[in-house]
């Protein structure tokens, strides 16, 4: 089922999500629901709080996206980012590998539309999380795929890429940041999505 992509400015975008206890059968649809949202919404990365829940739940792909390559490593060894997706991340953790750089690359986010900006982010990093089965994983990973998985943990806390812009970026979006909230706030006035 497609699923509502909020908006900023809806407040659950700013909630820390509770842990998942157990993956319950309501867990594994909501997985389901957000894969078929985010490819619908040709995302590469969509977390609970996007669709107005506050678990730990994202999922991620990075396929459609080969001019900005990803890395993989499973148990030590370099493994195929592409037989891995789509990736479902249930209560992840992450740590930043120590001694690799960090980077600074480009990013969107499906909660605000045509909003881009150049975010520093640790290169490589070490995850641990269930799988949409509740089996846990162990991995570590770079680029791109790096990336959308720091950028998708951070909304399990209410963090948002805004968060990672530096003063003078932020400036130059400010306008267009406040015009989004505003209409947002707006909107969820008029109809709330959330009772």
């Amino acid at each position: 089922m497609l699923l509502t992509v909020v908006k900023y400015g809806t407040p659950v975008l700013r909630q820390k999500g509770a842990r998942v206890a157990a993956v319950t059968p309501a867990i594994q649809q909501l997985v389901v629901d957000m894969l078929e949202t985010m490819y619908a919404y040709k995302g590469i990365g969509l977390a609970a709080q996007q669709v107005g829940l506050a678990v730990q739940v994202t999922v991620v792909d990075v396929r459609e996206v080969p001019d900005r390559p990803s890395t993989l490593e499973l148990q030590g060894r370099p493994a195929d980012v592409s037989e891995f997706m789509p990736l479902v991340l249930i209560n992840p953790e992450i740590k930043p590998v120590p001694g690799t750089p960090d980077m600074t690359g480009p990013e969107g986010c499906l909660s605000f539309p045509e909003i881009f900006a150049e975010i520093t982010r640790p290169d490589v990093v070490d995850v641990k999380a269930l799988d949409r089965h509740g089996h846990p994983i162990h991995f570590r990973c770079g680029g791109l795929l790096s990336r959308a998985v720091q950028h998708e943990t951070d909304h399990l806390h209410g963090i948002l890429f805004i968060d990672r812009m530096d003063r003078k970026t932020k400036d130059e979006l400010r306008a267009d940041l406040e015009f989004l909230q505003a209409e947002t706030k707006a909107g969820l006035k008029r109809q709330p999505l959330f009772q």
